[in-house]
């Protein structure tokens, strides 16, 4: 009986061997099927990481752009402004010149008129004196 249970022993020990072998087999490969999710799930999270910077960075650029574009937008209009308002200045400064100009113009016109209308006052004073001279003279 004592081989018997030695036996037994025996093979309960190659068992409890080949079960701590089996076991020690699932261990490893529940730890390398851990061990690959967390590595999988660390490499996505780096690479959505990395995505999420490089939206960051193009969002960026983008704003930066958009803000050029506008300060030259600005720039634009507020040169067209100021050309636009040099040429209103230079129309109006043309226009009063050409309006001081027409008045001297209508003031000489005016003088002229005055000093030919006064010549030709005098001419017939002086024909009317001279007609009455005439008149005068004829009668006597």
């Amino acid at each position: 009986m004592r081989a018997d249970v030695q036996a037994e022993k025996a093979a309960e020990i190659l068992e409890l061997k080949a079960m701590i072998v089996a076991l020690r087999e699932q261990m490893e490969a529940l730890s390398f099927s851990k061990d690959a999710a967390v590595q999988k799930a660390v490499q996505r999270s780096a690479d959505e990481i990395q995505q999420l910077k490089n939206t960051a960075s193009s969002l960026r650029n983008e704003l930066e752009n958009l803000r050029f574009e506008k300060d030259v937008a600005v720039q634009k209009a507020v040169q067209s402004s100021v050309d636009l308002i040099q040429q209103l200045k230079n129309t109006a400064s043309s226009l009063r010149n050409e309006l001081e100009n027409q008045r001297f113009a209508k003031d000489a016109a005016v003088q002229q008129t005055a000093h030919r209308s006064a010549d030709e006052i005098q001419q017939l004073k002086n024909t009317v004196k001279t007609l009455r001279k005439r008149i005068e003279t004829h009668d006597r």
